[in-house]
């Protein structure tokens, strides 16, 4: 009995997921994207806050009682919400984003994408539906059950589902592929939020924000969208190659291995331990300033985005509502430089390694965070826009280019369980950054720095956390020689023999023309399995391939659009 006729009563087991010898490999980056673009949405949540912290009350806010508990506030139905409380829901969303993935991460391997996906859309879409019902019923652990802990779950599931995949699937182009995928969290907002905005102005009544409805909607659209991503995931058969590629000799480039390390290994090693620091010091000197965007920019510069020589706090409220619009318009800026960076910064590490371009990151973003103050105080608006728009760019390419380092580092056999522990830097990140940053201003303000000067020595703060991922980055080194996995060990993983494994490896460039010329499916059998080369990537389901990319393009590209339209303010 052949592996692939052992999974046919499972529709959705790994081995249904192997693809055709015609299937074309760029099908797959758009199913990616379609979960992607769903899961991305919790950068955009913060759309939701204000109109939740006037559900009861309205114009006129209605605060709970001081003297009410803790625990009699969670189900308190007749008071509105602080924004601080809500916002524990962003710290849900990353907390179980990253924990989720290491927890999760060994089981997605042996399941496969298809599976994932799937899990990850129940759970993405079902936290919603919670979420909603929290709304409606005015019960705030509701929301942070629904979408924060299982909606985090799913986030988790559904960011590492394609990583592994995409990886074999583009061996020659590893950090392109991944930076396509990863690119669609980033963008998710960009579409999510304005589309939220559209929805809850229509079903908003004169005593309701029409919130809970938003989030049904939203549910609905984003299940359809993930579930089909999730069945269009295919991984490519046992000993596939691209066509033309010819693999680098491992003297070429010593950090790109060509073995595999264990999962249970390798998380014991230094290596794991250096790009985890890697990852979380990027991250937390870049989730700092996205969270703070907007109020950073105005305190920074006050009247003087409309150009007035006065500060934030002289501004009156139609002064403040104005500069808000130019502030919001900055975040959005950051939201497409964060998308650019994760597909543009992720392409080049395949040019410059993956070392050598967190090099880059750690050694221009410490040099940008510490020009900032400088353009601060000139009064430099441009500048200064132009300064975080260049750092958002690396920390969203930060995102895109981990999970190639990791394949390069311990080889692409348990590279998606690898990368799933690894998120939990993401997690630590999404902590340390906003702390840092929201604390420090504070303490900076208590202390009698002008509200202007009050983010320079935050600004010192990451360039410093940069500084110390940039020793990190520089200590990595190829694995030990005693944490690769065997020959032996790898067979047994993929339950065939050594020698079919050598095979794998020493025929790698066979040809593979004679499958799509006689239409074969691919068969994993008893018998050692033939080697096989993929069509060129023009060839094979091109209607297919433009009506995929259709479907995830086009509310992109209105999603850059609406963005567009408010970063124009910004620079009018």
């Amino acid at each position: 009995m052949t592996a692939i006729a052992a999974g046919r009563s499972d529709f959705m087991s790994r081995e249904r997921t192997i693809a055709s010898p015609a299937f074309n490999r760029w099908l797959v980056p758009p199913a990616a994207l379609a979960i992607h673009l769903c899961i991305g949405m919790a950068y955009g949540f913060s759309v939701f806050w204000l109109p939740l912290s006037r559900a009861v009350g309205g114009a006129q806010p209605k605060a709970c009682p001081e003297t009410l508990g803790f625990f009699a506030t969670l189900v308190a139905a007749d008071c509105d919400w602080k924004i601080s409380w809500l916002g524990w829901t962003f710290t849900l969303f990353f907390v179980f984003l990253g924990s989720s993935a290491a927890v999760f991460g060994h089981w997605l391997e042996t399941a496969g994408p298809r599976k994932a996906g799937l899990a990850a859309a129940c759970c993405w879409c079902g936290g919603l539906l919670i979420s909603a019902l929290g709304v409606a019923l005015h019960q705030i652990w509701m929301l942070w059950i629904g979408s924060g802990v299982i909606g985090g779950v799913g986030l988790g599931l559904g960011y590492i589902s394609p990583v592994s995949t995409l990886i074999k699937w583009f061996p020659d182009r590893r950090g392109l592929a991944t930076g396509l995928a990863i690119m669609g969290f980033g963008g998710g907002a960009m579409i999510g939020a304005p589309l939220a905005d559209r929805l809850m102005r229509f079903y908003a009544t004169p005593t309701a924000p029409g919130v809970w409805q938003t989030f049904v909607t939203l549910a609905a659209i984003y299940f359809v969208f993930m579930v089909a991503g999730a069945l269009g995931y295919r991984v490519p058969p046992p000993g596939w190659a691209p066509a033309g590629f010819t693999p680098p000799a491992a003297a070429a480039n010593a950090m790109v291995t060509h073995r595999h390390v264990h999962l249970d290994v390798a998380w014991k090693t230094p290596q794991f331990w250096l790009l985890w620091a890697v990852l979380c010091l990027n991250v937390s000197a870049g989730i700092g300033v996205l969270g703070m965007a907007s109020p950073m920019l105005q305190e920074v510069f006050g009247g003087r985005l409309i150009g007035l020589d006065i500060g934030f706090d002289q501004l009156s409220p139609d002064q403040k509502t104005q500069i808000a619009a130019i502030a919001a318009g900055f975040t959005g800026l950051l939201s497409l430089c964060n998308i650019g960076g994760r597909i543009g910064w992720a392409s080049a590490s395949d040019a410059f390694g993956r070392k050598a371009t967190y090099a880059i990151f750690f050694v221009l973003g410490l040099a940008l965070y510490s020009a900032a103050p400088f353009a601060a105080k000139g009064g430099m608006v441009g500048v200064f826009v132009l300064l975080f728009a260049f750092i958002i760019t690396m920390y969203g390419g930060g995102f895109s280019t981990i999970p190639a380092y990791l394949a390069d580092i311990f080889g692409t056999h348990h590279v998606g369980a690898i990368h799933g522990r690894l998120l939990t830097a993401w997690s630590t990140a999404g902590v340390l950054g906003p702390v840092l940053v929201n604390y420090i201003r504070e303490y900076q303000l208590s202390a009698g720095a002008p509200r202007e000067a009050a983010y320079n020595q935050t600004m010192y703060v990451l360039a410093g956390l940069l500084l110390c991922g940039l020793v990190c980055n520089l200590l990595v080194r190829p694995c030990a020689e005693k944490y690769y996995m065997s020959d032996e060990e790898v067979a047994a993983q993929k339950h065939v023999t050594v020698a079919e494994v050598i095979r794998e490896e020493d025929e790698i460039h066979a040809d593979f023309e004679d499958f799509v010329e006689e239409g074969l499916e691919p068969t994993v059998t008893d018998d050692p399995p033939t080697v096989v080369r993929g069509p060129p990537d023009s060839n094979g389901r091109s209607l297919q391939l433009v009506l995929a990319w259709t479907a995830v393009g086009a509310p992109l590209a209105w999603g850059v659009w609406m963005t567009l339209l408010k970063t124009a303010a910004l620079f009018h």
